[in-house]
């Protein structure tokens, strides 16, 4: 019988938005404010935190995510009585990393008060853009004035918030995207996540982009990806994952906990969890059951893949132990070097822009030296 890793990363999926985005294929719906459901659901996320703390499988905590769909959109009430819960069941001290998402259109002073209160540490905002007209394009609620609201809100309580900005986008220009990265600085925001436009099948907006309606330039977003790297670099902030950029000591410890391989536990409808001892590594949810089951081998490259979406790459020492499983990753980390997706530094191999830009090739390439 396997002797798994104890959980160090706690998310919790809310699956519930007021309405859902035209870019969105997350699993949400949309449900008004006052269905039943969101009580439902709310007293079974309770449920699910007491039967796991029962099991001691909560004690190793080191981070917890609230994420959606949209948890602010439960409602301070719902909000208050989840986090109750997860104080009484695990240690959540001022040292465990809570953050919770937040969408402008529902996040409240009295939520802002109390959520800080109940032990959330962080809050991230997903504003998208200031700009009204891409908000609109998007299926966004909210205004750039109802961002800026919320981020002045939160800001009541919380040093520590971050935004998530989108780029390609339909209406959006370099000078505008420039502009929401310009906003966000202006305003202290400590972090943030950006992320380019992509067509998921079965939305509005690969509908749109099938009749011609809608046109999408793939190297657009490309362009605004440099642009976010060189701008807020150069204004202080370290792009410390592919995807994200923070002022030092504000990087989120939960993101760096899915690239660095820690046991993860995911609480809620169509969460996934990931759970290893020493010679497996599983993915499973409530819903799909086992989703994927990777051997040593597996493990050992896909640990070398995650590691390449954060700045500090792979250590030289991480690299030897992993070849005994691996015995071409030397190699295939000199190509890499050649091919300009990768560099040689301080005894460690780390990503280059170029391979975080052309990201499936690099990970690709290291994920296929597992036999």
């Amino acid at each position: 019988m396997a002797s798994w890793q104890p959980y160090r990363a706690l998310y919790i999926h809310v699956p519930f938005c007021k309405s859902r985005c035209r870019y969105c294929d997350f699993s949400t719906r949309a449900v008004a404010c006052d269905d039943p459901c969101l009580d439902a659901y709310t007293d079974a996320l309770i449920q699910e935190i007491r039967n796991y703390s029962r099991k001691d499988m909560l004690g190793n905590i080191e981070t917890v995510y609230l994420g959606g769909g949209t948890p602010s959109y439960l409602g301070n009430k719902r909000l208050s009585s989840i986090l109750y819960a997860l104080s009484v069941s695990m240690h959540l001290t001022p040292e465990v990393e809570c953050t919770l998402e937040a969408n402008p259109d529902s996040l409240t002073a009295a939520m802002v008060r109390d959520v800080y209160a109940l032990g959330v540490t962080r809050i991230s905002l997903g504003v998208q853009s200031f700009d009204d007209m891409v908000l609109k394009t998007l299926g966004r609620i909210h205004t750039c004035e109802k961002a800026l609201q919320a981020i002045q809100c939160a800001q009541q309580r919380f040093s520590n918030i971050s935004i998530d900005l989108m780029c390609g986008l339909p209406g959006q220009t370099l000078e505008s995207f420039r502009h929401d990265l310009e906003c966000a600085l202006s305003l202290g925001i400590k972090h943030i996540s950006i992320y380019p436009l992509t067509i998921e099948e079965g939305t509005v907006f690969d509908q749109l982009v099938s009749d011609g309606t809608l046109h999408f330039d793939e190297d657009f977003g490309a362009q605004c990806m440099e642009e976010a790297h060189h701008l807020l670099t150069q204004k202080g902030m370290i792009h410390y994952e592919v995807a994200s950029y923070a002022f030092d000591g504000f990087e989120s410890r939960h993101n760096s906990a899915y690239w660095t391989s820690k046991p993860y536990l995911g609480l809620g409808r169509g969460a996934v969890s990931m759970r290893q001892d020493d010679l497996h590594r599983q993915r499973f949810s409530v819903d799909e059951g086992l989703i994927e089951e990777l051997d040593v081998f597996q493990m050992a490259a896909e640990d070398m893949m995650l590691r390449m979406r954060m700045k500090k790459g792979v250590r030289d020492d991480e690299v030897e132990i992993a070849s005994i499983l691996l015995p071409e990753l030397p190699q295939t980390l000199d190509d890499l070097e050649h091919d300009g997706f990768i560099t040689h530094t301080d005894n460690a191999w780390i990503p280059t822009h170029k391979g975080w830009l052309f990201g499936n090739q690099l990970y690709g390439r290291i994920l296929e030296l597992a036999p």
